[in-house]
């Protein structure tokens, strides 16, 4: 065995270090080799210096702690044993690499000379996330400086870091006394080293950078706000007088300049007129504005997110380290016209959906509930100090439809894994950022049901372990309705459609519910929708709302269609 500290010692260490650097919520998995660690944050958890999450699915436990650092603004740690174990962890660090959230995978390990001789459970595990995530492969023999240190940087540095801890020798403590499993550390003089900065979705009033280069008027402009984009983006639109299509989850989608159909009116003869952008977080929802700020014939500026990092997929754009600013406001008219455009399409959407069965107003569809009118009340329930986990795939679109921009400096959370816009362990992540924000008024999980079912490990919950109250609304259409819009839903791949694309489960969720000890009830009337997300409900519970996807291709035409309505072509007159 090398060093002087026991593999209990180690793991104290770790920590404890852990702890100075600002960590208050821990996730762990368990498993054989990381009992040190499990005996430690059993104490600590019993002493309340931290909060210790227990979960038997180790890629849960990484989407779970991805939610807590989103919600809580503080880096988050997750433990897991050697072996598989680790590799569970990919898509969580893969997210959290892509949007700069601080996850700090502590990864018990056999010691390096068991590596490569067929031990039980061990593997290369060392860096095993690659460039996604730098490790630290710590021994027993790491001076304390240099573990402080280290996990200190684990602790400020922005997006995932891996601590990968050998621990060689017995792996108990030989004091049988839980007391002395865990010590609190002596804190430094100076506050935390890793209080955080504000996390994505967050509305609130914030100071921001004025440094920025100073952009002259003139150019017709648009401000793309991107998921985490921030207040930055809509503090600059309203300076300039600019439009704002901001989607929901940047944390700008609030005030006057924020548009509500912007993504559609993007379609429409309006987005002729554009002659420069400023790009603001990752934009991905829609293809008019991939479309858009993909335009070499524009000026496109696009300006670094927390993850060092510019969305630019057209490789045209000029890339800016901060958000730039302008020293007086824009021709009003350029607004005038993108306002008066969005608030005719939102009323011919509005009048379309409130129209009754029959009417030519109406989209496409049976009498059944339209996804677009469950969106609608979803963004109307997001109110004050409100939580809002969306996602991806038909729900964060919707809402982008039909959230009406929300008013400022009420503190409300809107988020999403938008890194990758995966699907995955969204229900977990929900859970996380809904434990992590203990204070929200109340806090709502939008979900389609295969998002839902990706991740049902994420109401796995042992006993005794925290539960939030948290609301899920699964949008259940029994498949994959976003692939109907898309070019594979088209009618000559029909026949192979729904079996590889659409993929019909035909799952019980209230059977699942209650095999999880989960509240569930099924929604299908858009006022009792309303008034479940009015109420404070104690602990977890499902709101199910049965929809159909067939009419989704024609619907999405609908929405087109109404866009060219609102905005008439200009050889066509007002």
């Amino acid at each position: 065995m090398t060093g002087d500290r026991t593999a209990p010692e180690l793991a104290l260490g770790v920590l404890q270090q852990l702890w100075l650097g600002g960590v208050r919520d821990v996730v762990l998995a368990p498993g054989s080799r990381s009992a040190p660690f499990a005996l430690a944050l059993d104490a600590a958890d019993r002493a309340g210096d931290l909060r210790v999450h227990v979960r038997v699915d180790e890629r849960s436990a990484g989407f779970l702690a991805l939610g807590l650092t989103t919600g809580s603004r503080r880096p988050v740690a997750v433990v897991t044993t050697s072996g598989t174990a680790v590799g569970n962890l990919l898509p969580a660090v893969m997210e959290a690499h892509h949007t700069g959230r601080r996850v700090i995978v502590v990864s018990a390990d056999r010691p390096e000379r068991l590596r490569g001789t067929g031990a039980n459970q061990t593997t290369d595990q060392a860096a095993i996330f690659g460039t996604f995530a730098p490790c630290h492969d710590v021994t027993a023999a790491v001076p304390a400086a240099d573990l402080g240190e280290l996990v200190s940087q684990a602790c400020s540095r922005r997006g995932p870091t891996q601590l990968n801890v050998q621990l060689d020798g017995d792996l108990l403590p030989t004091d049988a006394d839980r007391d002395t499993w865990w010590q609190r550390p002596v804190p430094p003089a100076e506050p935390d080293r890793a209080m955080a900065q504000l996390q994505p979705g967050v509305e609130a009033s914030v100071s921001v950078r004025t440094d920025g280069e100073v952009l002259p008027l003139g150019p017709r402009t648009v401000v793309v706000a991107g998921d985490d984009a921030g207040p930055s983006a809509r503090l600059l639109a309203e300076a300039a007088d600019w439009p704002l299509v901001a989607e929901p989850t940047s944390g700008a989608r609030v005030g006057r300049q924020a548009l509500r159909t912007g993504r559609l009116l993007l379609t429409t003869a309006l987005r002729d007129d554009v002659e420069r952008v400023v790009v603001v977080g990752h934009p991905t929802l829609s293809r008019p504005v991939t479309s858009l700020i993909s335009d070499p014939a524009l000026e496109v500026l696009s300006v670094r997110g927390r993850d060092g990092g510019a969305t630019d997929p057209g490789r045209v754009a000029r890339v800016l380290d901060v958000v730039p600013r302008v020293e007086e406001r824009d021709d009003a008219a350029w607004f005038d016209a993108w306002q008066d455009a969005d608030a005719r399409l939102s009323g011919l959407i509005d009048a379309g959906l409130a129209a009754p069965q029959g009417d030519s107003l109406r989209p496409p569809g049976d009498a059944g509930l339209s996804p677009l009118a469950v969106a609608a009340v979803v963004g109307a329930a997001v109110a004050a100090d409100t939580t809002l986990v969306v996602g991806s795939s038909n729900p964060v679109r919707d809402l982008d439809v039909m959230a009406v921009p929300w008013t400022p400096q009420e503190h409300r959370f809107v988020v999403g894994n938008r890194g990758l816009a995966g699907i995955d362990g969204m229900v977990s992540t929900a859970v996380g950022v809904a434990l992590g924000r203990p204070r929200a008024a109340r806090s709502i999980a939008y979900l389609g049901d295969l998002t839902f079912l990706h991740d049902t490990n994420g109401l796995l919950m042992g006993r005794g372990e925290r539960r939030p109250d948290l609301t899920f609304v699964v949008l259940s259409d029994d498949g994959g309705a976003i692939f109907s819009t898309l070019e594979q839903g088209d009618r000559r791949y029909a026949s192979a459609f729904e079996r590889v694309f659409a993929t019909p489960h035909g799952t019980d969720l209230a059977a699942l519910c209650a095999a999880h000890h989960t509240a569930y009830e099924r929604v299908e009337d858009l006022g009792r929708l309303a008034s479940a997300l009015a109420e404070s409900p104690t602990g977890t519970r499902v709101l199910e709302v049965p929809v159909s996807r067939a009419d989704r291709r024609p619907e999405a035409a609908w929405l087109r269609e109404l866009a060219q309505h609102a905005v008439p072509r200009r050889d066509e007159g007002p």
